[in-house]
């Protein structure tokens, strides 16, 4: 039996931790304000197409973590990562498994630079928010945990998923992986949270503009020797499929005035492009614009 720390229950981490506890493994959830309180009270409810469920979860915050883990599955937003692994690092050692879902191809660098536990890279492809507090709403079938960097490590947290029935793909470029997914959460939360619309009305209206972000976005990899050219139609056919009215996370956090992932899905490639003199006229004046409406 592992023990289990699930850090951070929206959408992706609420999914995981209600589904990690069906098993014989011991799962704790790490949450904050009025979700948490709903979780410990009335546990956490699941609701998906087809179903819905509801499950009791031994459920903490972050000031109350102890004890040891196993396994760390970070699932906070990507500027909530390095506060989140301070406030748990006491609970883990150098054979601790830890993998961040956060959006953005850099959390396990940044995770391998202050940490000596097994760190693999990780992204997740999952349609769930929290609906309101206590309530998980997922969309679709969707589901797929990619991770790895490390075989041994990748192993233990397979066999783990395994046992929850969630779908794992370990790819042998795990590198180029992240970036697939990234280029369509770059290039797409960058346009909506800019034009204040939907990914619909972004395709049908700025096409030319998606297109040449997203080369933008591949040419920053390409000179990580991550070559993701090929995904650049596969994103404009996604988000030619998308309902009209879908959006992205990011854009939401803008609409609503909270904090957002703005340095991690626009700034991050303006600063490498910089790094490696990568034309990325588009992103640049977006991303700057987009600064003045920022929220730390």
């Amino acid at each position: 039996m592992s023990k289990i720390a699930v850090v951070g229950l929206g959408g992706v981490g609420g999914y995981l931790c209600a589904s990690l506890h069906k098993t014989s493994n011991d799962v704790v959830g790490f949450a904050r304000g009025e979700h948490l309180k709903k979780i410990k009270d009335d546990g956490i409810k699941i609701i998906e197409d087809e179903k819905e469920w509801n499950i009791s979860l031994n459920v903490k915050s972050l000031k109350e973590a102890q004890n040891y883990f196993d396994v760390v599955i970070f699932c906070v937003k990507s500027y909530d990562l390095i506060s989140s692994y301070e406030a748990i690092k006491e609970c883990i050692d150098s054979k601790t498994v830890i993998v961040c879902f956060s959006n953005g191809v850099e959390h396990g660098e940044i995770l391998r630079e202050i940490s000596d536990s097994k760190v693999l890279d990780g992204c997740i492809y999952i349609l769930s928010h929290i609906q309101e507090a206590g309530i998980i709403r997922k969309k679709g079938k969707v589901f797929a945990a990619v991770f790895g960097g490390d075989d041994e490590a990748s192993m233990i947290l397979k066999e783990i998923f395994d046992k929850a029935s969630l779908r794992v793909k370990i790819p042998s470029d795990i590198k180029t992986a992240i970036w697939k997914k990234y280029i369509f959460i770059s290039a797409f939360a960058t346009l909506t949270s800019f034009y204040n619309k939907s990914i619909g009305y972004i395709y049908e209206n700025h096409y030319d503009e998606a297109k040449q972000l997203l080369n933008e976005i591949a040419s920053v990899a390409m000179t990580k020797g991550i070559n993701i050219e090929e995904e650049i139609k596969k994103a404009l056919d996604t988000a030619s499929s998308l309902p009209y009215d879908a959006s992205t996370s990011m854009h939401k956090d803008f609409i609503n005035e909270k904090r957002d992932e703005l340095k991690t899905l626009s700034g991050y490639i303006v600063k490498e492009a910089y790094k490696s003199n990568t034309p990325t006229p588009l992103m640049k004046k977006m991303y700057e614009n987009l600064l003045s409406r920022h929220i730390e």
